[in-house]
């Protein structure tokens, strides 16, 4: 499930690219979650789910949508307007540092330790040496917006940890209440900023890429990082930001037929270095085959 999901969260990264060439980015966030949610409330009906839910409920959800989707999709779907999209992508995986923080001191169950510090900061690392250091010229330049998706990524890791309160309610719900959240909010921002009536219409290509990140991106992956969340916890399943640059790569190598460098594949190791030290398991049957041995 969390290759899964890398792939269709670093599939927004490709798409975003290409929408953006001639569309505005809140009016790309805008049409992305409701295309979504639309989808969702016509999935959780199919399935039998009700979507009339406690006040109480919905508030939490907008919450949800506001941290987990409005306020990051807005800061570095912006942010990619100004910056590289490389450098963004390190920001963004700075995501798991700030879920790691929070969840130490938010919850009981998911302390900070040292390998989990360790494999996140093994995996900064690795997303900065598969984009390279061409990505880190930027740094320092157009601060705001870098700044602005780095708060992004800091809105994912309050999200992973904010979301353990829905643990017993069903995915589905979660992810169609708080997209559904999201696309309220983010209407009136691309009505105001964008002022979509003004702007050209867009090409077919970059309607086609909304309409890509709305079902797969937005619909979809929200189900899949429920179900992760669920099963390994908040830290873990925000650790799925270090692969969706690695499934970004792939795309751009299978679909645009860049080349695969040397040093890419060195990030991609110090990637999956990260996540097994976050995960643990690799270490402890490696060293329960040994004692056996």
């Amino acid at each position: 499930m969390m290759v899964a999901l890398a792939v269709l969260w670093g599939g927004s990264y490709f798409w975003s690219a290409i929408a953006l060439r001639d569309m505005p980015p809140f009016a790309i966030v805008a049409a992305r979650l409701t295309i979504g949610a639309v989808l969702l409330m016509a999935y959780v009906r199919s399935r039998g789910h009700s979507m009339v839910l406690p006040l109480a409920l919905w508030r939490d959800l907008f919450v949800l949508g506001f941290l987990n989707l409005f306020l990051p999709f807005c800061l570095v779907t912006w942010g990619q307007t100004q910056i590289a999209s490389g450098l963004a992508a390190i920001f963004n995986a700075t995501a798991p540092l700030f879920a790691v923080v929070v969840a130490h001191f938010a919850t009981r169950d998911e302390r900070l330790t040292v390998p989990k510090l360790a494999g996140v900061l093994l995996g900064i690392a690795g997303v900065a040496v598969m984009v390279g250091v061409d990505a880190l010229r930027g740094l320092g330049l157009q601060v705001i917006a870098q700044l602005a998706v780095l708060c992004g990524a800091m809105s994912y890791g309050l999200a992973a940890v904010y979301a353990r309160r829905f643990r017993n309610q069903p995915s589905m719900v979660v992810a169609t209440g708080q997209i559904t959240g999201a696309a309220v909010m983010s209407l009136p921002v691309a009505l105001f900023a964008d002022q979509p009536w003004a702007q050209p219409v867009p090409s077919l290509l970059s309607a086609f890429a909304v309409v890509a990140m709305g079902i797969l991106s937005t619909a979809v992956s929200p189900l899949l990082y429920f179900a992760i969340l669920k099963s390994v916890g908040a830290t873990n399943a925000i650790v799925v930001t270090f692969l969706a640059p690695v499934s970004a790569l792939i795309l751009g190598i299978v679909i645009l037929g860049e080349a695969f460098t040397a040093q890419q594949a060195g990030g991609i190791v110090l990637i999956g270095l990260g996540l097994a030290v976050i995960d643990g398991r690799p270490f402890r049957r490696a060293r329960a085959a040994l004692a056996r041995g």
